[in-house]
């Protein structure tokens, strides 16, 4: 009931018991395509066999119930296939699943789905890069406080913010890059990983078999070496925490108190079913839970990943639900933060008041590094300690108190004052971090 909240469509379909068995079912006939192609089996129970391998003609359910008896699901759908081929072709049917063991269709299966799922959480998150970049550009000069512990450290750009995570979603989005050669490959190792059934022509059918379904071709079968897919896991996992970072950012300066940046609004967005004035953050909410959630799936898949000899026992079976989830769970929060980050609201207005809330104690880390070259670091960091505890126990601005102090008076004038708490003098090289970040894309 709860799936759609933090599953989109999209991948909710791929991944779902329908897709499984039609991803398996495009694998067995590219299997018996490929021992045509390379002459193991006749052209006609090659073509026979891929007639016969349209997932509408199956009965899902009845499938998956026969697979808590069989240990594994490409059981009865291999013998489903067969009876099938069987009806049309009863000298085709003796071809089916030719030379190939379980895990070689579960494992390519698995794959073809992956393959579409993870190049529909690419293109989201670049939709979410895309929105990051456009604010970080139209924001280099808007400043609200920095924050360190939770408390206000100095002024900060909110462009450079953005910009500091849509560096790291490129990164993600680069990992994703690198991984899909070693991920989407094809699967085919029988029995025992040597593919003996097939004597001398196992290298050229899988290539002939990867060559069908568009998969590259290990350099050898990877039954029980599930690196690739541990890689998967990792590299979701880090997305799934790179966009909750952001999640957790949005949905702080979204509090009441601080009121900074707010998710879009729309009729049904966000409400409470008690206080209609609510406009709560769920877009983060779903990238927060998905963060929450996700860490552990992870860590299931890189323990499932040692398994024994050729076939794992019980670890590898551990994998079929779990990288599906980090999938689904990852895309769930690309999803939902590409849409807070493309319609976000930000109340430039409040972050530079909100500045203003320490009277100036902000801007201590400015003050001192303006009296260092004078004074030395050490005592201008006393100085400006002192100062600072004296405007806050007097209740007065940090400025004023500076300006009536000889000490500080007979190195900063009026205008140098002036500048101290300009936070917009306080940047750094906000731009230039903004710059190399839009122009590394």
């Amino acid at each position: 009931m709860t799936a759609p909240l933090f599953t989109p469509s999209v991948l909710a379909k791929a991944f779902s018991a329908a897709a499984r068995v039609e991803r398996m079912l495009e694998a067995e006939a590219a299997l018996a395509r490929a021992q045509a192609r390379v002459g193991i089996i006749p052209d006609a129970a090659a073509d026979a066999i891929a007639q016969a391998c349209r997932a509408e003609a199956y009965d899902v359910d009845a499938l998956h119930q026969a697979a808590t008896r069989a240990g594994n699901l490409a059981i009865p759908l291999v013998a489903a296939l067969t009876a099938r081929v069987g009806t049309a072709d009863a000298a085709a049917k003796g071809y089916v699943h030719w030379g190939a063991t379980s895990q070689d269709i579960i494992d390519t299966g698995l794959v073809l789905q992956l393959r579409e799922g993870v190049r529909y959480i690419d293109a989201e998150l670049a939709r979410l890069c895309d929105a990051l970049a456009t604010h970080a550009d139209a924001h280099r000069l808007t400043v609200l406080p920095g924050r360190t512990w939770l408390q206000q450290a100095s002024p900060v750009s909110f462009g450079h913010k953005l910009a500091a995570c849509l560096a790291a979603l490129d990164r993600d989005r680069a990992r994703i890059a690198a991984l899909a050669p070693r991920l989407f490959v094809v699967q085919l190792g029988g029995a025992a990983g040597n593919l003996a059934a097939l004597g001398a022509e196992g290298v050229a059918v899988t290539q002939a078999m990867a060559d069908e379904l568009d998969l590259g071709v290990p350099l050898a079968p990877w039954h029980t070496q599930r690196d690739t897919l541990g890689e998967c896991a990792a590299v979701l996992g880090i997305l799934t925490a790179s966009v909750a970072k952001l999640a957790r950012d949005l949905a702080l300066l979204a509090q009441t108190e601080v009121g900074e940046a707010f998710e879009p609004a729309a009729p049904g967005r966000g409400g409470s079913s008690t206080m209609p004035q609510k406009r709560n953050p769920v877009g983060a909410a779903v990238a927060l839970a998905a963060a929450t959630r996700v860490p552990g799936l992870v860590a299931t898949m890189l323990t499932a990943a040692v398994q024994e000899h050729e076939r794992g026992l019980g670890n590898w079976p551990a994998e079929w639900d779990t990288l599906p989830q980090i999938a689904q769970l990852c895309g769930g929060a690309v999803v939902a933060m590409a849409e807070v980050v493309s319609g976000l609201t930000v109340d430039a207005a409040r972050m530079r008041a909100n500045i203003d809330l320490t009277q100036g104690q902000i801007f201590a880390e400015a003050l001192q590094m303006a009296l260092a070259p004078a004074l030395g670091r050490d005592v201008a960091h006393e100085l400006v300690g002192e100062l600072c505890r004296r405007a806050a126990a007097e209740g007065l601005h940090v400025r004023d108190v500076v300006a009536a102090d000889r000490q500080a008076r007979a190195v900063l004038d009026d205008d140098a004052l002036a500048r101290l708490f300009d936070p917009v003098r306080y940047l750094g090289s906000s731009n230039a971090y903004i710059d190399r970040v839009l122009a590394a894309r």
